[in-house]
């Protein structure tokens, strides 16, 4: 018979989180258990909340940096103390066994169990039937939003789209082929897109809407190169009218102006004590600084490597909102140290600041939609400058046209060029490289640069199952090929 372990799945009975006078305002609940917290809608919209919440867990966006950027050529760990773990994801040997690795699944798993008691349970609650169905739509999206990140990760994965009520039912569960996974991440947004709001109301500002299951659609499609798909979906995104890029780029990125009219999807924090804080701003500032960058000091985690900051344009108003070369310290010494600027917020304890991570921003649809008309057809001065243009006029630089992309494949290279200034330290450049077939020839090259222990191949393309979800269903889960 074999011993009941702990599995991948968190069992109905998880502690959820909720939300007393508005979205942002998150606490624990005292109720314990699902059988007696279901009852009414107030119960679901804290359950909800709960949700949205679970997204900043550090296998979701809390350590999102260590896949997106740090494992890319534009940032590199610390090579100090417990940032050996990062280490392997910047040069490439990634132990089955590498925390971050079973933080990302355990995470992931947790929170979509969460959503799958919501959307089992919330059928047989009376209720407005209106709110009712837009919290359906908000969990859907949730959903297909983590499994997204998982299917990304780690290719194919389990699908579990029901609760599981005992530790022994998650041994029938072995690895879907991912693209069932998309299908499913397909249905979700296209479900939820079909009833989530356009807007809200300032106390519900952050929630899911159907801009943002339409973004999210449209780049489910692109990373399949569904590209006609993709362009049509985010065209509609551009289409609703409820977006546009911020005149000034810092202004993205204030803490004053949280869940902007650039912003399609953040992940949500607020300091102020209550544990809903974000640790960005303090652990990406330099290490031994002081106070002299932020407040509490720095982890100089996730620092810029030389190629990013090089990558900027001469005259680029991104860079300095993005990226410093150096600080002064207290002593009026100039430091040599490299930092992302980004996040900047003053803390209320290290660790504690109040910056939203944002997951999708109107300008990475302006420029997926560009990649997407591009990757469909070719056209010289056609609608793929004028959007990737759009982003380039607002950092200060000038258009692109046909004399300078005069082919598919130098408009490509422009587009990705854009992303990665345009969309830098925000988690995107490693899915963006493996999404254009570009992570093994642009990593390759910079193998000595970047510290390669190897050169990277096919299976680099996706990351190690746990070892740990291996070892405890053999039968049912095995490692990705080369690990």
């Amino acid at each position: 018979m074999k011993t009941i372990r702990p599995y991948i799945f968190l069992a109905a009975t998880a502690l959820l989180t909720s939300c007393s006078d508005s979205f942002l305002e998150l606490a624990p609940i005292s109720t314990p258990t699902s059988d007696n917290f279901y009852k009414t809608a107030d119960d679901f919209r804290n359950a909800l909340n709960g949700g949205y919440a679970g997204l900043q867990a550090g296998g979701l966006a809390g350590n999102s940096y260590i896949f997106g950027e740090i494992a890319s050529d534009n940032t590199v760990a610390v090579a100090s103390g417990s940032v050996t773990d990062q280490d392997e994801f910047d040069r490439f040997y990634i132990r089955t066994t590498n925390p971050f690795i079973s933080g990302r699944w355990n995470d992931a798993y947790n929170v979509i169990a969460r959503y799958n008691t919501i959307l089992v349970r919330i059928g047989g609650v009376t209720m407005d039937e209106n709110l009712k169905n837009r919290y359906i739509a908000e969990t859907k999206f949730l959903r297909a939003v983590v499994y997204f990140t998982l299917v990304q990760t780690f290719g194919d994965v389990p699908l579990i789209l029901e609760p599981v009520a005992n530790p022994d039912e998650g041994y029938s569960f072995g690895r879907a082929p991912k693209a069932e996974v998309y299908a499913q991440i397909e249905k979700d947004l296209t479900e939820a897109e079909a009833v989530l709001p356009t807007t809200y109301a300032a106390a519900d500002l952050g929630r899911a809407t159907k801009g943002a299951a339409k973004a999210y659609l449209g780049k489910v499609y692109l990373t399949q190169r569904k590209f006609a798909p993709a362009a049509a979906k985010l065209k509609e995104v551009i289409d609703l009218g409820v977006y546009t890029l911020l005149p000034y780029y810092a202004d993205v990125f204030r803490v004053a102006n949280k869940n902007n009219k650039e912003s399609v999807f953040d992940v949500q924090y607020k300091s102020g004590g209550a544990g809903e804080g974000n640790s960005w701003p303090n652990s990406f500032a330099p290490q031994n600084s002081g106070n002299a960058v932020i407040a509490f000091g720095g982890d100089g985690n996730n620092q810029p490597t030389l190629d990013i900051i090089n990558a900027y344009e001469a005259g680029d108003l991104r860079k300095d909102v993005s990226v410093a070369a150096s600080y002064t310290n207290a002593a009026g010494q100039v430091i040599p140290d490299r930092f992302i600027k980004k996040y900047y917020d003053v803390p209320v304890a290290k660790g504690d600041n109040g910056n939203n991570i944002p997951l999708i921003r109107y300008a990475d649809v302006l420029l997926m939609y560009a990649e997407a008309l591009n990757e469909s057809a070719y056209q010289a001065n056609g609608d793929a400058f004028t959007y990737l243009n759009m982003v380039r006029t607002r950092a200060g630089l000038p258009n692109k046209t046909g004399a300078n992309a005069p082919t598919q494949q130098a408009l490509r290279l422009a587009i990705e060029q854009e992303r990665r200034v345009e969309l830098a330290f925000e988690g995107h450049r490693w899915f963006d490289l493996v999404r254009t077939n570009r992570a093994i020839p642009v990593l390759n090259s910079k193998k000595e640069q970047i510290r390669l222990v190897n050169e990277l191949t096919e299976k680099n393309l996706v990351f190690p199952i746990p070892q740990s979800q291996i070892d405890i269903n053999r039968d049912k889960i095995q490692q990705n090929p080369g690990y």
